[in-house]
């Protein structure tokens, strides 16, 4: 993950601005996780909300921008720098409203950015 930057795409993703991203599949360094449900695209909130479908009991999880390695549209899969476990444990992801909630936002980033560096780059 950017540190620095954890709402945004590295520059080497492969993120396009403007691109949609709803529908790609989302794999962890160890498998898929789910599918993008919704993703917000604003300067320093970019993030994807990702439907885990049975995954972790139909929920779904908030993944900030700076997680993402890659971007393949062609395929319509996106990985990242973490594993499933990782995100599993994330701060759990409820209502769109903690897309604007700075408390929340605050611990989403600070919870990846303390993954050891095998796991969130």
């Amino acid at each position: 993950m950017s540190i620095d930057r954890p709402w945004s795409f590295a520059p080497q993703s492969g993120h396009t601005e403007g691109q949609s991203l709803t529908g790609f599949t989302v794999e962890a360094t160890d498998g898929t996780i789910g599918q993008v449900d919704r993703h917000a695209d604003e300067a320093g909130m970019r993030h994807l909300v990702v439907d885990t479908g049975i995954w972790v009991f139909g929920k779904s999880v908030l993944i900030p921008a700076g997680i993402v390695t890659g971007i393949d549209a062609q395929a319509r899969r996106i990985t990242l720098s973490c594993t499933k476990e990782a995100v599993k444990k994330a701060p759990p992801f409820r209502t769109d409203s903690e897309t604007r909630d700075p408390a929340y936002l605050g611990r989403v980033a600070a919870y990846y950015r303390g993954l050891p560096r095998d796991r969130a780059v």
